[in-house]
């Protein structure tokens, strides 16, 4: 595989693989430029089973990655040949699903000849943003709310320096959203369908819990999320109600319960921007796709004076682009590539930027 330092004075063709969770996800860019953001899910096939399966999602990525690399480059009208570098996330993510891209993209960059950047998918959400076309501002907090990831970080280098503020002690918020759905009788996923339900509903027809919020918790955990407690509290709510003959009025549940996530997000993310003395707030994560998330954060911190930054919805989700954007910002820093010394890490730290990298 190559090795020698690209040229940093022009921008990169990279292609980028995700396959961290059930998106099989390539994306091309040219330095800064979005030139293909292709996505294969396999989320029907998970329907079934009402979430993730981490066998499934991996022979998914297995059988979806040669086409879409093939419509990827397709789309981009360029050839593998012209490609500068290859990049994947190393983690972290399903270690199974995982393990499909990183193979992947080590047997790319060797039979290709280029360099491979090994790169860490939450780092990744923050990148997406750089394909807006606007210039990014450092620092900035970041924060990424998922299917498996409920993040709060600090970004003062999307290169160098990002500092994880706090995280999810148990259920990310997409997973929360996906419980209290089944519990609704809703399909899987349960954050499209919480949205809809919630549409008719009454945000403070019922006052849910917010984790992690009372004066106890901010000392040890004042940047981290808990939602096990509030899918307790609603699932209890509702057992009671069926018990007792009542009606349970599932659009007032949705949106009392959407409000509770919201509330909690939002208030620790202006908490950090305002501590860390940080007027940015830049949101990322396939969850970012709820109206009222984003409602909510647009109207809270233009009271707050804090900028909120929100990419694409299509950048938001899990996607080859972000990755690919990640690496070029790398070799545009002179960052070298890595070597083939790294695995599927399902459990690396958002502060490991780069994996493997060579010395």
């Amino acid at each position: 595989m190559a090795s020698a330092a690209l040229d940093t004075t022009r921008e990169p063709l990279v292609l980028g693989i995700e396959t961290s969770c059930d998106e099989t996800g390539i994306g091309i860019v040219r330095g800064r430029t979005l030139l293909s953001n292709t996505i294969a899910s396999s989320m029907d096939e998970h329907a079934r089973y009402g979430g993730v399966v981490p066998e499934v999602a991996a022979r998914a990525h297995l059988e979806a990655l040669q086409p879409a690399i093939e419509a990827a480059l397709a789309e981009a009208d360029v050839t593998l040949a012209d490609l500068d570098a290859v990049a994947v996330t190393s983690g972290p993510g399903l270690a199974g699903a995982l393990m499909v891209g990183v193979g992947a993209a080590k047997a790319l960059a060797v039979s290709l000849g280029k360099p491979l950047y090994a790169v860490n998918h939450l780092v990744g959400h923050i990148a997406a943003d750089i394909l807006t076309g606007d210039e990014v501002e450092y620092p900035t907090v970041a924060l990424l709310v998922s299917g498996g990831h409920t993040s709060l970080l600090l970004v003062r280098d999307l290169v160098s320096d990002v500092e994880l503020l706090g995280e999810t002690m148990d259920d990310a918020a997409g997973e929360a959203f996906d419980k209290i759905a089944r519990i609704l009788g809703l399909p899987y996923p349960g954050g499209p369908e919480i949205d809809r339900a919630a549409a008719d509903g009454d945000p403070n027809a019922i006052r849910f819990p917010r984790g992690m919020s009372r004066a106890s918790d901010m000392a040890e955990h004042r940047y981290d999320f808990s939602f096990s407690g509030l899918k307790t509290a609603v699932a209890r709510w509702v057992e009671q109600r069926e018990a007792a003959g009542e009606p349970v009025s599932v659009p007032d549940v949705a949106a009392s319960f959407r409000e509770a996530v919201v509330d909690v997000l939002v208030t620790k993310a202006l908490d950090a921007c305002a501590r860390h003395d940080v007027p940015r707030l830049l949101l990322g994560g396939g969850v970012i796709a709820n109206r009222r998330l984003r409602d909510v954060a647009l109207e809270r911190a233009a009271a707050a004076g804090v900028e909120v930054r929100i990419p694409p919805l299509s950048l938001c989700t899990d996607n080859g682009a972000m990755i690919a954007a990640l690496a070029s910002e790398l070799i545009m820093s002179g960052r070298p590539a890595s070597t083939l010394a790294f695995g599927a890490d399902s459990t690396l730290p958002v502060t490991q930027i780069q994996v493997a990298a060579a010395t």
